[in-house]
């Protein structure tokens, strides 16, 4: 069940009389009859000020206690780690390359000519690999043993 307040304009909600933004109506009829309000407003020359405050609730905690969940078992999970620096300049380390990754990639996406040729690049190595491993029953055939011996090594039954 939701919950709408009006308020005065100095409510704890800032609203800038000045704004560049049209006056938009209150709310819909349809809108209006959902919400339970009482409404204060201000009048002020030929400009009329109204804050909204709106409360949404819910009748259903069951939200609330898989948010609780969640956190209780990630706790679990960071009191298991013995090493916790560790995982803490780990993570750093992949933000700090996932950013500058970003920052790499917006530099060369700036050189007008750069991402056409690797988009080109792309497209040549996409062909090559369809006509090598995808259209023949063989080259298939190849292709899912190679992966099945990838995964092997992986996981180190190999």
């Amino acid at each position: 069940m939701a919950h709408a307040m009006f308020a005065s304009p100095s409510s704890t909600t800032p609203f800038n009389r000045r704004s560049p933004l049209p006056n938009l109506p209150l709310t819909p009829p349809s809108v209006s009859s959902l919400f339970k309000a009482s409404s204060m407003l201000q009048i002020s020359g030929s400009r009329r000020s109204v804050s909204y405050r709106i409360k949404a609730s819910s009748e259903d905690s069951s939200e609330t206690s898989e948010v609780g969940e969640v956190f209780s078992g990630l706790k679990e999970k960071w009191d298991a780690i013995e090493n916790k620096p560790m995982v803490v300049i780990y993570g750093g380390g992949a933000a700090l390359g996932l950013w500058l990754s970003s920052t790499i990639v917006e530099a060369i996406n700036g050189v007008p000519v750069i991402p056409k040729f690797l988009e080109l690049v792309g497209l040549g190595y996409t062909g090559w690999f369809i006509y090598r491993y995808l259209l023949f029953k063989s080259t298939r055939k190849e292709l899912a043993d190679d992966i099945e011996a990838l995964k092997k090594k992986i996981i180190g039954s190999e």
